[in-house]
């Protein structure tokens, strides 16, 4: 058996290469989905389908994403996150290959929704913020989240001109292809993540962590509020280009605004984690969907323009994925950081949920009225029951009897 008490190289215990290294694998890995959207209208205009072949095909991705999460958690729990990363890279290059040579609607959606979508569940938050809780000591692990969330958000500013640009000179199989040799040279950025399965006074079997976690009515809270975010974010990344170019604005104007979204995510994560440390997690939480909900109903009833197009992106960037670093905070809070990924994997399956549905029912909803008008109120009444479902939630952490050891 190896023994996890051993120290690991020196360099592993450099804080800043730790949260680096995850931030610029989760940066890839969430900035080409986050670029996806202007992905749409290349393809279905070249290829011939409808939006909503599309749009289920990336619904099917978010999915995939979410019942593989706690497998993959499972996994990196078991035997450490370094490994699941690796493949999760090399998967998403297999699947981004695979989509540029699609040549029907099916195999769009096994490359993209099958092949990207378990790539995702080993590329982003879930391993990324497993690892990080676990290499950090409690009292510097809402920063570690924070800046770690907030260099991936760097890569997903870079990415959404970048894919563009590759669009544009490559067309948008050639970007693919781009994009996947991209994953795969980050392969080295897995092995600062070396986290081992920590040495607990009281360890738990995992079943008997999953029931604990499951007779916790905040733990199911946390995942019903998780599916607003993921309707929302999902929905927002995948059609607003299209709904753009709908209301008069170009394609242009649509990259600009996924751009705005990701470099003010940038500063919002960091901030939501840094505050994350000094108020209560789920307070900020009902705050942030209260936000959301009010930021796009004005966007929906203001005039179509770009300043209003660009102060939503503002607005909605700076708290596009402050609850992610805040979910996982009050999971390990409350149980600990032992199993933290494979609990945190089950209420991503939440998020995940409703990222399908909200992808899915876009474009649905789009070709069954020609207007994303009902997702949009939609998305913001999700915002105002995600807030009231946070607000009860119980934070205090589970205080488990002490086992002696040998």
């Amino acid at each position: 058996m190896t023994d996890h008490s051993k120290p690991g190289p020196a360099w592993l215990a450099n804080p800043w290469l730790i949260v680096i290294a995850g931030g610029l694998i989760m940066g890839m890995g969430l900035g080409v989905r986050h670029a996806q959207g202007i992905f749409q209208l290349p393809i279905i205009l070249d290829q011939g389908w409808s939006r909503e072949a599309f749009g289920f095909a990336i619904a099917l991705q978010n999915l995939i994403w979410g019942i593989a999460q706690p497998f993959t958690g499972m996994i990196a729990d078991r035997f450490g996150s370094r490994r699941v990363l690796a493949g999760g890279l090399l998967c998403y290059a297999a699947g981004l290959l695979a989509m540029s040579q699609a040549g029907s609607p099916a195999a769009f959606t096994l490359s993209a929704g099958l092949v990207v979508g378990v790539a995702l569940s080993g590329t982003a938050f879930g391993v990324v913020y497993g690892a990080i809780s676990r290499l950090m000591p409690a009292e510097r692990r809402s920063w570690a989240l924070g800046v770690t969330g907030a260099i991936g958000g760097l890569g997903q500013f870079v990415l959404v001109p970048a894919s563009q640009g590759l669009i544009e000179g490559l067309g948008w199989a050639g970007a693919l292809v781009a994009l996947g040799i991209a994953c795969a040279v980050l392969l080295p950025c897995a092995v600062p993540l070396h986290d081992r399965p920590a040495a607990h006074a009281a360890r738990q079997s995992l079943s008997a962590a999953l029931r604990e976690a499951f007779a916790h009515r905040g733990f199911l809270l946390l995942v019903a509020g998780f599916f607003a975010c993921g309707f929302q974010l999902a929905f927002i990344a995948s059609h607003l280009p299209a709904y753009l170019i709908d209301r008069g604005l170009t394609g242009n104007h649509a990259v600009a605004g996924l751009a705005i979204i990701a470099l003010a995510n940038v500063a919002g994560t960091y901030v939501c984690g840094w505050l994350g440390g000094m108020a209560r997690r789920k307070q900020l939480l009902a705050g942030i969907y209260l936000l959301r909900a009010a930021a796009m109903a004005a966007f929906v009833l203001l005039p179509m323009s770009p300043a209003s197009l660009y102060g939503f992106c503002a607005v909605m960037g700076f708290i596009w994925l402050g609850t992610v670093p805040l979910t996982s905070g009050i999971v390990s809070q409350v149980f600990g950081v032992q199993y933290i990924t494979t609990l945190f994997g089950f209420v991503f399956f939440g998020h995940q949920l409703g990222a399908f549905f909200g992808v899915w029912l876009g474009g649905y909803v789009f070709d069954a009225t020609g207007s994303y008008n009902l997702i949009w109120l939609v998305s913001i009444g999700l915002g105002v029951v995600a807030a009231l479902l946070h607000w009860p939630i119980d934070d205090s952490e589970i205080v488990r009897p002490a086992v002696a050891t040998p």
